[in-house]
């Protein structure tokens, strides 16, 4: 399995430097692991 190319961004909520899997454009937020975790809520089973 081929890694992922990773893209430095800064969280649009913490404004910490993380990396991503994606090329950030510019329009939409990013966030780091752990905003996204707490944006998106508890996971379901």
């Amino acid at each position: 399995m081929a890694s992922r190319e990773m893209h430095k961004a800064v969280c649009s909520e913490c404004g910490q430097e993380c990396e991503v899997p994606f090329k950030p454009d510019g329009t939409r937020p990013v966030y780091c692991r752990d905003c996204y975790a707490k944006r998106r809520g508890p996971r379901r089973r």
